[in-house]
């Protein structure tokens, strides 16, 4: 069996360096490379990268920093690499804690020895805020020997390993599980499991598998465990305006500014890491508001779980671009906690640097000032400096029964991953006719409106006067405006005689809102400003009429409400109410 999974092997591994054909460090600021191990001695290293260069192509060794020194594969491309460590994985090729590393990381080139072996380039520093409120500690140097270890014979290694706290052993077992030889509890306790564990461990990594590590080899063992903290450069920040002290990775992030409640710790580099830390007084309402308004932020994609409790909520969220973890909880009015965001892709060192930051967390003295940040510029668009996610396209729609369902224009719902009412509940497309333009929403939870469309029984007179209510900008101010016309023709330009045309100036937002009458009868839908890709004259819009709107809502199942041409007007104020009460804010997100 180990002779076939080996066969099977070596064409997957050529199969991906195929298609990963190595780019050059000095053409690309995209390029990227693979980290495969940490050594703290050259000597080490240098043995470390012969070894994986003797079975895999684009080996080479940069000194870390800190007196360390990583093998690496590459440079590749992001999406090569990221296709290289899957494969490599898979066939054991690599230790399980590989990660993508970026042209920051790598110091001096040290592996291979050649006249163009050239290191990359150095970033420059990042200046110094103006009046830095944070002390960052250096990371702190590893005092490992710049040499290896003596090594042991297997009563020795027995004799240092009994000198192990039962947390030293526990780590020993989390790192070869971590490493993919160890699947049984972490209990500390040396058993049959765990001595075969470190026993495949030395094989794999050139050791006698005596299943007893030496000092040396436990050395190697956590070197490779703690090879993405490392790689993070993870060091210990007392904010004390904030009053949190925390693990951070400082090889990634560095302090910016205040602005409340968040402390902002902004990307040194191309990976685009963030970290906010959160800190403010505040009670359970304001533990509650933080929780909605984060969501709000596109710093936290929509998908991903979340859980609040009654004084605590985490919230996680991904997308093809990043990956966000918040925490905070309320202790004795101060709401203190965090937001790690981190580039997709990079999972392995994501969940080590959140996993450090949880278990480091601590709450100091004192809570940020409330109105630390309030000098900063501001911008609609922007709550404490951070972006709120925005919509990829948004419209009108308006309730046509008493369980939330909506009509709205057909473009609004095409290639979303996900559709809500006012910003807040999601629905789901009943029906769409993107001929006709017309599109039926059912909301995840049944909804109560304020007021629900009538559809007039009667056609409209020509000449005749009418509203359109729309979020005319697309919600941003927050509430739907009426714009008044007239019907100007009962079809539209091409004969259709379930298209009216308008005399109305139309907004694109004001799409898909109903076209009412004095009566407060919807006689119509807006449709968008330009059907087919027509150029059409200032004032000309078209709205699909009350019969084809009651043929679309009978065949989905929805019964509409209808109102006689026989009911007397209303006055405006009244039809702005009613407008307002049915009128909903459609968006597409992706």
């Amino acid at each position: 069996m180990n002779k076939l999974f080996a066969a099977l092997a070596l064409p997957l591994i050529a199969l991906a360096i195929a298609f990963a054909a190595p780019v050059s460090a000095q053409s690309s600021r995209e390029a990227v490379w693979i980290q495969i191990a940490a050594r703290p001695s050259l000597r080490e290293a240098e043995s470390e990268a012969r070894t994986y260069a003797a079975r895999l192509p684009d080996v080479s060794g940069y000194a870390l920093g800190g007196g360390w020194y990583g093998v690496v594969l590459g440079p590749y491309a992001r999406e090569d690499a990221e296709r290289v460590l899957q494969v490599y994985r898979a066939e054991g090729q690599i230790p399980r804690d590989s990660f993508i590393a970026f042209r920051r990381n790598l110091r001096s080139q040290f592996y291979p020895v050649a006249a163009d072996a050239t290191p990359p380039a150095e970033p420059a520093p990042a200046p110094a805020p103006a009046e830095p409120a944070v002390q960052e500690p250096e990371p702190q140097q590893q005092t490992a020997p710049q040499s290896a270890l003596p090594d042991e014979t297997p009563a020795q290694a027995r004799r240092s390993e009994s000198a192990l706290s039962r947390e030293q052993r526990m780590d020993l077992q989390v790192a070869l599980k971590a490493a993919g030889f160890y699947e049984s509890a972490i209990d500390g306790a040396f058993g049959r499991g765990t001595r075969a564990s470190m026993s495949d461990w030395q094989a794999a990594r050139g050791f006698e598998p005596t299943g007893v590590l030496t000092t040396a080899q436990r050395q190697v063992l956590m070197d490779e465990y703690n090879a993405p903290l490392i790689s993070a450069g993870m060091a210990r920040v007392e904010d004390t305006k904030a009053g949190i002290a925390v693990q951070l990775p400082a090889a990634e992030v560095s302090f910016d500014r205040y602005e409340s409640p968040f402390a902002h710790y902004t990307s040194k580099g191309d990976a685009g890491a963030r970290v906010l830390l959160i800190s403010q007084p505040g009670d359970k309402r304001t533990l509650f508001g933080l929780y909605d308004i984060l969501q709000t932020l596109d710093i936290v994609p929509l998908e991903g779980p979340r859980q609040r409790g009654s004084n605590s909520f985490t919230i996680e969220g991904r997308n093809d671009r990043i990956v966000s973890f918040t925490q905070a909880s309320l202790e004795n009015g101060e709401v203190k906690g965090f937001t790690l965001i981190w580039p997709a892709g990079d999972e392995d060192r994501r969940t080590r640097v959140l996993a450090a930051m949880q278990a480091s967390f601590t709450r100091l003295e004192g809570v940020l000032d409330p109105a630390a940040g309030g000098d900063a510029v501001q911008d609609i668009d922007l709550v404490s400096g951070l972006e709120i996610r925005k919509p990829k396209l948004s419209r009108s729609g308006f309730f046509v029964d008493g369980n939330g369902s909506v009509l709205t224009t057909s473009d609004v719902v095409a290639g979303c991953t996900r559709i809500t009412l006012d910003h807040g509940y999601q629905a789901k497309v009943m029906a769409n006719d993107a001929a006709g333009g017309i599109a039926i929403l059912r909301p995840a939870e049944p909804l109560a409106p304020a007021a629900v469309a009538e559809l007039s029984t009667a056609s409209p007179r020509l000449q005749s006067e009418i509203a359109v209510s729309g979020f005319s900008y697309e919600g941003v101010l927050g509430a739907p405006s009426l714009t008044w016309g007239k019907i100007a023709d009962v079809k539209s330009l091409d004969g259709n005689t379930a298209v009216a045309r308008l005399d109305l100036t139309a907004q694109p937002g004001d799409a898909g809102g109903p076209v009412i009458d004095s009566t407060g009868a919807v006689h119509g839908m807006l449709l968008p400003r330009q059907p087919d890709g027509k150029q059409l004259p200032e004032g000309v819009s078209f709205a699909v009429n009350a019969e084809a709107l009651r043929s679309a809502l009978s065949a989905a199942g929805v019964t509409a409400a209808s109102k006689s041409p026989a009911a007397g007007s209303l006055p405006s104020a009244a039809i702005s109410r009613l407008a307002s009460g049915m009128t909903v804010l459609v968006s597409c997100w992706e």
